[in-house]
């Protein structure tokens, strides 16, 4: 689940070949974006943020690749459904939207909660895949330190930061359900099982695994879900779950770029 700070808003000018627009997604009026012109990656935001929070990479990871952005059920500009949150389902709803987009293979980066999504979109869709970057992710609840585990199930609306609140009020068709959105986050934790190992194991695209070094995520599961992906993980030093990502993103650009210029 990832804490957010209010993003800056991102115009057209800033990349070349930028298009929104929404597409019917398994009962879902789902919002994407598309950036920059090239071969595709895929960027799945974290739990209860929206597109927003890589408005600070984004340029710079569009001025190579055509950037495909999507913002799930009842996140940011997709209104919710009467249906419960799972990373299954999101998956199957961005395998859904790509299909529509004639995206037929791509590389994908999930952050947070949106790197959960990437694993279970590359083990339930893995023609779909060329190469898998996550970050601040787990591949189940013990990921988190305890504290953490403990909180996410009982998280509350007015518990949360309000930037958080915010840049969905901003985006949102209904900017009123920002509670609803937090007590479906907080079931989506509390009913999350995990992915199991074999099955993350037997994937077999390249990966990269990032993690902060200050992150809400156990150093130690996230060398065991890099092992899993036959990879070590990367430390991205002086930074927390946010920071590298909407304060100082040099670090996490250089090492993703550096893996999405890696022949396959």
């Amino acid at each position: 689940m990832t804490k957010n700070k209010a993003p800056q808003p991102m115009t057209t000018a800033q990349t070349d070949h930028s298009k929104n627009g929404y597409a019917p997604v398994n009962g879902l009026k789902m919002y994407y974006e598309i950036h920059g012109a090239g071969e595709p990656l895929v960027m799945l935001h974290g739990g209860m943020s929206t597109i927003g929070t890589f408005y600070r990479i984004l340029p710079t990871l569009a001025k190579n690749r055509q950037i495909i952005a999507m913002e799930q059920q009842g996140h940011g500009h997709t209104a919710d459904i009467d249906r419960p949150f799972s990373f299954d389902q999101m998956a199957d709803d961005t395998a859904t939207l790509l299909q529509q987009l004639g995206i037929n293979k791509a590389d994908v980066f999930g952050y947070s909660d949106g790197g959960m999504v990437a694993l279970a979109l590359t083990i339930r869709h893995p023609q779909l895949i060329c190469k898998l970057a996550i970050s601040s992710a787990v591949y189940n609840m013990d990921g988190y330190y305890p504290e953490i585990k403990e909180a996410l199930p009982h998280m509350s609306a007015d518990a949360l930061p309000a930037p958080m609140r915010e840049a969905y009020e901003a985006a949102a068709p209904q900017p009123e359900n920002w509670p609803k959105l937090v007590a479906k986050a907080a079931t989506q934790a509390q009913d999350f099982n995990g992915f199991p190992p074999e099955a993350i194991q037997a994937i077999e695209v390249p990966a990269l695994v990032l993690v902060a070094g200050s992150d809400i995520i156990r150093l130690e599961h996230t060398t065991e879900l890099a092992h899993l992906l036959h990879t070590e993980p990367v430390i991205l030093p002086n930074s927390d779950h946010v920071s590298y990502l909407l304060d100082h993103p040099e670090a996490l650009l250089s090492e993703l770029t550096a893996f999405l210029s890696m022949p396959i």
